[in-house]
């Protein structure tokens, strides 16, 4: 009986230590993949909050980041519509009219975030007084439409 009960405990300190190697290992896939993916460990809505606090430059960046971040960031016009809005203070004639032909938030910000920049150098008179092209910095155009070019003339004739 002596003989029994130690083969018996034997095995059950095996089936132990098997069990605990299995939690073990599954505990560092836990562990390993929370530090790789907090998308999707919390719920949606939480992760959304926290890529709702950056900028545009860190919202793309965050976007090229993984599968999961991208498909997360590039299915949700929310986190786009802020920054968005930032831009129409400058293009609102813009805005409103890519909006109102039905495109997504991000792609709006997508077709005038560049122009948005360059508009409101022109209009706020940072190339009044050049002389000549060589005085213009290198991204210093991007097409425009003539109603565009009709607000910065405008802006230039009224300084």
């Amino acid at each position: 009986m002596q003989k029994s009960s130690k083969q018996t405990t034997s095995r059950r300190h095996k089936q132990t230590v098997v069990t605990f190697k299995k939690l073990s290992i599954h505990s560092s896939k836990q562990k390993k993949k929370s530090q790789e993916d907090f998308v999707q460990l919390l719920p949606l809505e939480v992760s959304l909050k926290i890529f709702s606090e950056l900028d545009i430059q860190s919202l793309c960046n965050a976007a090229m980041t993984c599968k999961t971040w991208n498909c997360t960031i590039e299915n949700c016009d929310y986190l786009w519509k802020h920054h968005c809005l930032s831009v129409r203070a400058i293009c609102q004639r813009e805005i409103d009219c890519d909006r109102g032909n039905g495109y997504s938030w991000k792609v709006t910000l997508l077709r005038n975030y560049w122009k948005s920049k360059v508009k409101n150098e022109w209009l706020s008179g940072k190339y009044s007084n050049i002389h000549s092209c060589n005085g213009l910095p290198d991204k210093s155009m991007y097409p425009m439409d003539v109603d565009t070019w009709g607000e910065i003339l405008e802006a230039e004739l009224e300084r």
